[in-house]
């Protein structure tokens, strides 16, 4: 009972400091002095390399092209494979020729196997070795130093291990290294040093001569053994090394780390010539473009729950993408290091200096030297397995890193409206009230969401009986306004003998194992936890079950998931997650899984909503934790933020971020997780979050109640007229959603993206593009009075969306602003499908006409799409039920027509054509016709204004998905 009472004082106070805890306590998280192998990696400082490549071992197939490298100290041989992939991209892989256990290879992390072509030889001798492949593509490598250059073009764009930093760590026993066996002979001699000063030499002199040497021999040794030489003396101090503190079993705090297989870190460099500015590797709350390091820790990635997270900081966070982006005028290239082990990144550059306005600050740089990146790779254990992804254009890139990983899945419409959500709504009469308060103060909603709060003691699939007594009752009524409900199912499960879900996961042998082969037992929300085993793909399968109706009682089809906690967090865990040496499926260590534990868990759950609905309707599921190919199952966010000025700041540069790598579905909690935002920032944050891809707001338990008419009628017209912009854009926002399913292109775009030779974008993070149609710049500094805007494109016109005032780009601009104020700008050359009639959630949008807003260029010329389908289901997969609709602006006339950019679908619509509105058009009409197959012309009604170059056409009345002309003389 004592021990018990202990337990629930343990749990009790853990809840209590993660609820009003303000401020990370960074002594919970390691810095790479206090991770081994990253020290170890790290002390491993640029040289040489130790590595030959055995050219003379090359073995080429269709899978790849193979040979062996060597340690010229330690004698350890590895495997290099280079593969040739479709599509302008290479793969590296070294592992062990011989190992004592086998390593992790993350191979669900891609979409699928990739496909490889023959390289060929153009040159090969005992020094270097040429490959050809296609595209232009040479990769040279060169045997001792080990070296690999790769060229496109005949240009240099890449080298790996140019610094000499390939540091494998091989498998082995304890008690078999190089440093005990130096060790061992120095022992030896020391013995007989010893007896030559105790005994006389000529005792010593009398045992050599027993073991067969004679004095003369024995003075040789004397003269040279001690000193070792100098190579003997780089293999020992490199091996002491490995023997450090924490080689082979580490401690952290009061945790320790047993690591049964001993050392197993891999790290390798790659430069990157030419490159001055380098992106992406998300979770990090720091800034777009990554920072050098050499001053600091490197970046982390490990999956971690980290409470009120500090700001521009490499510390670890909630999800891990091992995948960066270099950009230059010239050229963009991906780098994807697939290897879900803890890791950490170290980034060089030789423009450390460099400004937003591109000078140096302390630099002065050769004229024969040009810019570099070098990037250093260190992962825990697992393999090494690169993807240089070659471009050349960003565009290039992205297709190529979805080609890995997947595209981003495409959401049903509602997931992309407005959510609303805090910790938590208290019962059922809360819920149907707060969505009455949405309708009373004529505000847009689609989704409420309701926190572990609403469980049956942190049971997951269960509800409070008191609180929430007949949940189906509920959600029906939630239906009966078209919205839809979202509850939280986290990893771990209470360890509760009454708890059904948890018995048959005990029964069924499917929770994570302890390094002794029980149930590994942590604390986390429901006191004791057992967390589910998501590795094997069984648990999943069976997880998935969970969602049945019949097994999640009282969930209806409207019901969605998210999948929170899911690092996984362990409120006693070391750094707040699992020990290393926990057990999972195959015997695999979770040092070898951490990173992918949340992609399994979001896996599992799309499964069960895909499994409930017999494969037809589109899952939506939001998830904390994430890794490349994440995307693939939903949403993410960036977790516990914190309602102050510059989280709303950092929120920009992290959702760009994550878009960059395929995370399109992410967002910011709106008016941040943590403290009480003054209203001016909670309103500024809904003007920002109408234009990032996930919108919603939610908050901590202990924070004040912030539904928008809480604050007064002022705040809730400016909130209502955010909601209202997003809802306006919602077919804008479904097609751009729809091509980063299709291309893997992101949805919020940094504004080099779009304009890859302006060296003037590549540090902006503060502005960005949705689409290519839309720039934003969201308020984010407190009582502004207006924002200095960068209109890039020295040829491009960009129109005010509120104002519709015309601006040439190439130029920045200071933007006069008010609280009502969200600056945004429609690009010249585009054409953005709106519905601008307002309603109370995006279903009741179903079948309202549109609005084409049509922004000419210069050259009196736009385009633009519109994708559509029924919303919801696969049927735009399994049925080919979609449209996607072209428009094209050109010579005074407007056509819509079937795209050309993929094959025609066969989806009706009823909706039809509102209204037209057209910018810079500096033309009087003498009149509008429209035409169409087989009917006769019709003159329609139009209104003109001068003064703003604006056309605004009435009621056309035409179905979106027939093909008609407007023709304007």
């Amino acid at each position: 009972m004592a021990a018990d009472r202990m337990k629930h004082l343990l749990c009790a106070s853990l809840i209590l400091w993660s609820s009003n805890c303000y401020a990370v306590d960074r002594n919970n998280f390691k810095t790479c002095e206090q991770s081994s192998f990253c020290r170890r990696q790290r002390k491993f400082h640029p040289d040489v390399s130790p590595y030959r490549a055995l050219l003379d071992t090359l073995e080429i197939s269709h899978v790849a092209a193979s040979l062996n490298l060597l340690h010229e100290k330690t004698q350890v041989l590895l495997k290099l494979e280079i593969c040739g992939l479709e599509d302008n991209t290479v793969r590296f892989r070294i592992t062990e020729l011989e190992t004592k256990r086998p390593r992790f290879e993350a191979s669900d992390v891609l979409v699928k196997s990739p496909r490889t072509y023959r390289l060929s030889v153009e040159k090969q001798t005992t020094e270097e070795l040429m490959l050809l492949g296609r595209d232009s593509l040479r990769i040279s490598v060169s045997a001792r130093p080990f070296r690999i250059d790769v060229l496109s073009g005949g240009e240099l764009v890449t080298s790996v291990n140019a610094r000499g930093l390939l540091l494998f760590e091989h498998s082995r026993t304890r008690g078999n290294t190089l440093t005990e066996r130096v060790s061992s002979t120095v022992g030896s001699m020391w013995t007989k040093l010893k007896a030559v000063f105790t005994s006389g030499k000529e005792e010593a002199a009398s045992e050599e001569k027993n073991e067969g040497e004679s004095p003369e021999g024995e003075e040789k040794a004397h003269e040279k053994q001690p000193d070792l030489g100098t190579d003997e003396k780089e293999d020992q101090e490199e091996m002491v090394e490995e023997e450090e503190e924490g080689t082979w079993e580490e401690s952290f705090k009061s945790h320790h780390d047993s690591k049964p297989y001993g050392p197993m870190s891999v790290g390798l460099d790659f430069s990157l010539p030419g490159f001055e500015d380098v992106y992406g590797i998300p979770e990090h709350a720091d800034s777009f473009r990554l920072r050098t390091t050499s001053s600091g820790d490197p970046y982390r990635l490990y999956n971690l729950d980290v409470f009120q997270y500090e700001l521009e900081n490499p510390m670890a966070l909630y999800g891990s993408v091992p995948y960066m982006v270099a950009h230059s005028p010239e050229r963009t290239l991906g780098l994807f290091w697939l290897n879900p082990s803890e890791t950490w990144i170290d980034i060089a550059s030789n423009t450390a200096g460099k400004t937003v306005f591109g000078k140096m600050l302390d630099f002065v740089r050769s004229a024969n030297e040009g810019p570099q990146i070098d990037v250093r790779w260190m992962s825990e254990s697992g393999i090494v397995d690169a993807f240089l992804l070659l471009g050349p254009s960003p565009t290039d890139v992205f297709r190529q890193y979805a080609a890995l990983a997947g595209t981003q899945a495409l959401p049903p419409l509602f997931a992309l409206a407005y959510h609303q959500s805090r910790w938590n709504y208290n019962d059922e009469d809360d819920v149907r009230a707060v969505d009455a308060g949405f309708d009373k103060h004529n505000l847009p909603m689609d989704v409420i969401w309701l926190d572990i709060e609403h469980t049956d003691g942190k049971r997951y699939f269960t509800w409070d009986p008191n609180k929430f007594p007949n949940p189906a009752d509920m959600q029906n009524d939630i239906a009966g306004k078209k919205r839809k409900m979202v509850t939280i199912v986290d990893p771990h499960l209470k360890v509760d003998s009454g708890y059904s879900v948890y018995n048959e996961a005990y029964s069924r042998g499917y929770l994570v194992k302890n390094k002794g082969g029980g149930d590994y037992e942590g604390w986390c929300w429901p006191g004791s936890a057992a967390y589910l085993d998501f590795i094997n793909p069984e648990v999943r399968d069976w997880y998935a079950s969970k969602f049945a109706y019949e097994s999640y009682q009282g969930s209806t089809d409207i019901l969605f998931t998210w999948n929170d906690m899911n690092e996984p967090s362990v409120f006693n865990g070391p750094e707040v997650t699992l020990h290393k040496d926990a057990l999972h499926h195959g015997g695999w260590e979770h040092r070898d899984v951490h990173n992918l534990y949340g992609f399994y868990q979001q896996w599992g759950t799309v499964g069960g909503q895909l499994r409930r609905s017999g494969g037809n309707e589109r899952p939506f599921v939001l998830a904390r934790a994430f890794f490349a190919g994440s995307q693939r199952f939903g949403a993410v966010w960036t977790g516990d933020n914190v309602g102050e000025w510059s989280h709303l700041k950092a929120s920009i540069q992290m959702v760009l971020s994550l878009n960059l790598c395929g995370l399109s579905f992410s967002g910011a909690d709106i008016g941040g997780f943590f403290k009480n935002p003054p209203t001016e920032l909670l309103i500024r944050w809904y003007q920002a979050g109408a234009y990032q891809p996930l919108y919603r707001a939610h908050a901590h338990i202990d924070t004040a109640r912030r539904e928008p008419w809480i604050f007064g009628s002022d705040t809730t017209a400016l909130v209502r007229a955010a909601l209202r912009e997003r809802y306006a854009l919602l077919p804008y926002w479904y097609t751009v959603f729809f091509w980063a399913y299709r291309s893997g292109m992101p949805v919020m775009r940094a504004l080099w993206i779009e304009f890859p030779k302006e060296e003037q974008t590549f540090l902006i993070e503060d502005e960005y593009m949705i689409g290519n149609a839309l720039l934003v710049h969201p308020v984010t500094e407190a009582a502004s009075r207006g924002v200095n805007v960068h209109l890039p494109g020295a040829h491009e016109v960009w129109y005010d969306v509120h104002t519709q005032k015309k601006y040439s780009g190439g130029q920045e601009i200071n933007y006069p602003v008010k609280l009502s104020t969200i600056p945004v700008f429609q690009r010249g050359g585009t054409i953005i499908p709106r519905k601008d009639r307002p309603r109370r959630s995006s279903a009741c949008m179903s079948g309202d006409p549109y609005t084409l807003y049509v922004a000419l260029d210069d050259q009196k010329f736009a385009e633009g799409e519109l994708y559509m389908d029924d919303e919801h289901s696969f049927n735009f997969e399994k049925e080919n039920e979609y449209q996607l609709r072209h428009f094209l602006f050109k010579d005074g006339t407007l056509k819509a027509s079937v795209s050309s950019h993929i094959p025609p679908g066969k989806y009706s619509s009823i909706e039809w054509l509102e209204r037209i509105v057209i910018v810079g058009i500096a033309q009087p009409m003498l009149s509008i016709m429209m035409k169409q197959p087989g009917s006769q012309d019709v003159p329609l009604a139009y209104e003109y204004t001068p003064e703003l170059s604006s056309l605004i056409v009435r009621r056309p009345g035409v179905r979106l998905t027939a093909d008609w002309t407007i023709v304007i003389r």
